[in-house]
């Protein structure tokens, strides 16, 4: 109990820690940062697009990654570090896909079109629904979180073609202005509100997901106790 307390608390200092970035962020946003001259107010939807992009990935990711350490060590810690990072990243898949359309509709005059990045990034999240629901699926819980690790790691390929379909095939999607070989290309004030902004949403992820596993754990551990109370 004593070791749960004290991972609760740093899931919770790391959570508020966020919360006080993406406020800070906010404040950036509304009155610190230029407005950028060709799309104008609409782009600060960048300061929350980004962000919730770059946690999506990285939480799909660290969904593979577990994944594949649960079927090599068959360790039920790595299962629950898995599933805790699928349900942050699809809570910031959905955040993504209404941010992006809304910007979209000004920049590009429409909510949606087919091209690469916004398909193969919708494919994402479709592929870890799937993820959910083979594990809620199967009859046998071990087999379910073995279907589920495999669809995981399946999925997680489509992380790289995501980040280099601008690159890779014709996008409307423009090409990185900060991630760039030659150096970022954004107004400095841009470029501060941004990494704000990456700072406290992923702190905000971090915490969150590393609450989301102690419950997981606890979880786990009740029902194992319920078990063998039920058996002796």
């Amino acid at each position: 109990m004593a070791r749960s307390r004290k991972a609760g608390s740093l899931g919770a200092a790391l959570t508020i820690a966020g919360v006080v970035g993406v406020v800070v962020a906010q404040g950036l946003i509304l009155l610190w940062v230029p407005k950028e001259a060709s799309q104008g107010v609409i782009q600060r939807l960048f300061y929350v697009h980004v962000p919730a992009a770059w946690i999506t990935e990285l939480a799909f990711a660290l969904t593979a990654l577990c994944s594949a350490i649960y079927l090599w060590l068959r360790d039920e810690r790595a299962d629950a570090a898995a599933v805790a990072a699928a349900e942050g990243g699809l809570f910031f898949a959905v955040v993504l896909l209404i941010a992006g359309p809304l910007w979209a509709k000004i920049a590009w005059g429409a909510y949606w079109t087919w091209e690469p990045r916004l398909t193969l990034s919708l494919l994402l999240v479709f592929i870890f629904i799937g993820y959910f629901t083979v594990r809620g699926s199967a009859t046998d819980p071990e087999r379910g979180r073995t279907y589920g690790a495999v669809v995981a790691m399946v999925g997680a390929l489509d992380i790289p073609l995501i980040h280099m379909s601008v690159y890779w095939f014709r996008s409307m999607h423009p090409e990185p202005v900060v991630l760039r070989p030659e150096g970022p290309q954004a107004d400095p004030r841009m470029l501060i509100t941004l990494v704000v902004a990456l700072a406290g949403f992923t702190m905000v992820f971090l915490g969150l997901y590393w609450l989301r596993y102690t419950v997981e754990i606890t979880e786990r551990g009740w029902r194992r106790r319920q078990r063998s109370e039920a058996l002796a």
